[in-house]
């Protein structure tokens, strides 16, 4: 790669980190300025139009990048409980450590999962549902590997996908006592889906015996 082409690369990033910072627990994406985030990655807002045509542009690449931090979470996780064991604790705490790791990431995909931009929320769906494949095809092996199948895996995950993101968008600004909690409370939750879809499995193995 030319040093041009490295540069280019740099500046684009430094955008995409600028408009991160700027995100926080009173600030959307939506409230941002192409000036303020130029501004704030050191550059002149001229220049922003040679990495981006424009700010949502920037917008759909962060969320680009929430998916595949999201992702490379899971992975994580699955190596974790391969030798740590326990799933569902070992899942809670990798993502507790995302959490804290990509605070902005996670609050931009929260806010645009919502928001008013029908591009952001197709976005970012397009990036849970994806999420929530791959959370499914986990917990097929899991309930395979277990001799504990589970009923209908696929909506399972969802089920899993909106507490986790609820409880994620409670942690964001809790103190750390109350993350504490929130993160036992999540465990709680979690097995208590995989139990009751384990529980379902079986009676409906029953019935057709």
């Amino acid at each position: 790669m030319s040093v041009r082409a490295e540069q280019k690369l740099r500046t684009r990033r430094s955008l995409m980190d600028a408009a991160l910072r700027q995100l926080s627990a009173d600030r959307g994406f939506g409230s941002l300025s192409l000036r303020e985030v130029a501004r704030e990655a050191g550059i002149a807002p001229t220049s922003f139009y040679r990495h981006f045509t424009e700010l949502d542009e920037l917008g759909l690449a962060l969320v680009d990048e929430a998916g595949v931090a999201l992702r490379q979470l899971m992975r994580q996780a699955r190596k974790r409980i391969e030798r740590e064991g326990g799933a569902i604790h070992t899942s809670v705490e990798t993502f507790m450590e995302y959490l804290t790791d990509n605070a902005n990431l996670f609050r931009l995909l929260l806010r645009e999962r919502t928001g008013v931009s029908k591009i952001f929320r197709t976005a970012v769906q397009a990036e849970i549902d994806h999420f929530v494949t791959e959370l499914a095809e986990d917990l097929t092996r899991f309930g395979e590997d277990k001799q504990r199948p589970l009923s209908d895996p696929h909506l399972v995950a969802e089920s899993m996908v909106i507490l986790v993101f609820n409880l994620g968008a409670e942690a964001l600004d809790a103190p750390a006592r109350q993350r504490t909690e929130l993160k036992e409370k999540l465990k709680t939750q979690l097995r208590m889906v995989l139990v009751g879809a384990q529980t379902m499995a079986a009676e409906q193995a029953r019935r057709k015996g």
